[in-house]
């Protein structure tokens, strides 16, 4: 998948996420390089998102030894990159999550669920707070789901399906008590047909 090295990614996201005002200018950058370079070949099986937010890059070697999650590849730990892919980052008509890169559409294999949430505390206590792993809130939770392996998932209707973070386990049992809400007990196999999502777009 050419343009996939670190080099690439770095030459489109450096410097540019410190302020909102980088954010828009990014975001232009984007739209002109999609104006500029319209067909450019969308690429798969080199980003990957898993269960806990964090991305992964995976090259032919990593590919070649196994599917993710099972081989996961090298996690993306420069925070510039990392704001980018999460600004960047979007939903096709057949639920197949990307990231646009530049011109070049990078499709994400997913360990669980396009979103992965946080939760915590408002600062005042008087309120619970759902993030996603790109810094994004739900207007309101509209589902909530257990599945086989004991993974909480949350349905927001304004941004579809997550799950939450394992480390917010205890955040979210104290959350669910506090609305005395009972999950929906489902099979992961069923989540993304109901909820519209590819684990392995190709």
């Amino acid at each position: 998948c050419p343009g996939m090295s670190h080099g690439f990614l770095m030459r489109w996201g450096r410097g540019c996420c410190n302020t909102s005002n980088h954010d828009r200018i990014m975001d232009d950058i984007v739209k002109a390089a999609l104006q500029k370079w319209p067909n450019v070949p969308a690429c798969y099986g080199w980003l990957a998102l898993d269960a806990r937010g964090d991305w992964y890059m995976r090259d032919e070697r990593v590919q070649a030894a196994g599917p993710f999650p099972a081989v996961k590849g090298s996690r993306v730990t420069h925070d510039k990159l990392k704001q980018f892919i999460e600004r960047n980052y979007e939903a096709d008509e057949f639920g197949a999550w990307y990231f646009q890169n530049g011109p070049q559409r990078v499709y994400v294999a997913l360990e669980a669920a396009p979103w992965v949430w946080s939760i915590d505390r408002m600062d005042d206590g008087s309120a619970w707070r759902m993030t996603s792993h790109t810094g994004r809130q739900p207007k309101g939770i509209d589902a909530v789901l257990l599945d086989e392996l004991g993974r909480l998932f949350l349905y927001a209707a304004d941004m579809g399906l997550g799950v939450v973070r394992s480390l917010d386990m205890d955040a979210a049992a104290d959350w669910l008590i506090s609305k005395d809400v009972t999950p929906e007990d489902v099979r992961f196999e069923a989540l993304s047909a109901r909820f519209g999502y590819q684990l392995t777009p190709k």
